[in-house]
């Protein structure tokens, strides 16, 4: 597949406060790196694979270390993927499968989420063990687990449901936590690296090989899309659904006073739920946020793809019947992700990145 030539730079880079000033100072090398968030974002994940590659498949392993990866939604497939044996094999797997997924119109939610669940069984190809025993990088699922009747998936429960939910986070987004609560299952080998959830509760679960599969499904179950996870094994409750609804771009405190936060991400903005996408003004906090290297497509990258942006959920109804050619466009948008890769790889090899990064704050 040709890939078109451009000069332009295919990355933005912002970084937090402290990360700013430790990258100005020294540089970044890959021992720097402690953890790794994974947005929510459906098939922008594919738009973004070649960065994905880059970073697992040839610059983190230059320096080996324990290193955590908070993944929500297709944020956690991304790890999943990344910390099978082999991790280009299972991140292209990826790219590959989500972009074979057809749904055709009227699909019920069960199944979606039966496709999904498919889907899932062949990323992972039972190697779910080896997924929780990589000796560098420990996973971290995130889910919602739903109260009252945003658990249900009678649509008029839901919609009414959701209808609330839109205004309580509209005024207020605390209160979230009357309709979910925030759960992150995390490999019980090493404690999350964040500090306590002071904006609305969380709780911790260990991810085992008899709960991963049931994490990762609920950590993509949109409502009104997919039914939600009734249980999922070793977790108290019930109705779990995407990670996204809360924490959508992961806007959490991060906690590596010896490290950054390197985040491969899809926009240069970070939005802390789903519900606050429409609020220009909800953006991340920029204490949780300080040690982080944000690294996304440029403005100017995304006009060269087929449709000027990132492969996501709505061409699903774009290209109705026209699955072919999204599929086209889809591999076009992997393929040109190479860029992405690339550019991150010769800005940390030629010492530049310290000149092309910009604050996360201003």
């Amino acid at each position: 597949m040709a890939v078109i030539q451009d000069s332009t730079p295919a990355l933005t880079l912002l970084a937090g406060d402290r990360a700013l000033a430790r990258i100005r100072h020294r540089g970044l090398t890959p021992g720097d790196v402690t953890l790794l968030p994974g947005a929510a974002g459906g098939p922008k994940a594919l738009g973004i694979q070649g960065l994905d590659l880059a970073l697992f498949g040839d610059w983190l392993p230059r320096v080996p270390r324990q290193r955590s990866l908070i993944g929500s939604s297709i944020g956690s497939w991304r790890f999943a993927s990344a910390c099978l044996p082999d991790p280009v094999a299972g991140l292209k797997r990826l790219g590959e499968l989500y972009t074979c997924q057809r749904f055709t119109r009227g699909s019920s939610r069960q199944q979606v989420a039966a496709q999904c669940e498919a889907m899932l069984e062949e990323l992972l190809d039972g190697q779910g063990p080896q997924v929780l025993e990589n000796p560098h990088y420990s996973l971290q699922v995130m889910v919602a687990r739903s109260r009252g009747p945003i658990g249900s998936d009678h649509t008029l429960a839901l919609a009414l449901g959701l209808g609330s939910v839109i205004l309580a986070n509209a005024l207020h987004r605390p209160w979230l936590r009357f309709f979910y609560e925030r759960v992150l299952l995390h490999d019980p080998r090493q404690a999350p690296s964040m500090g306590p959830f002071e904006d609305m509760p969380g709780r911790l679960g260990a991810l085992t090989t008899e709960n991963l599969h049931q994490a990762l499904l609920a950590s993509g179950s949109i409502p009104g899309v997919m039914s939600a996870v009734a249980a999922i094994a070793g977790i108290p409750g019930q109705n779990f659904r995407d990670g996204g609804m809360v924490d959508y771009h992961l806007d959490l405190p991060y906690q590596c006073d010896d490290g950054v936060v390197l985040y491969p991400h899809f926009t240069d903005r970070i939005v802390p739920g789903w519900f606050d996408k429409p609020w220009r003004w909800r953006r991340g906090d920029r204490e949780r946020l300080k040690d982080v290297l944000l690294v996304a497509p440029s403005a100017h990258y995304l006009t060269r793809l087929p449709t000027g942006k990132l492969p996501d959920r709505r061409d699903f109804v774009l290209y109705e019947g026209r699955d072919q050619e999204r599929e086209r466009d889809w591999r076009i948008c992997m393929g040109e992700s190479e860029r992405l890769g690339d550019g991150f790889l010769e800005l940390t090899e030629t010492g530049r990145l310290a000149d092309a990064v910009k604050p996360l704050f201003s």
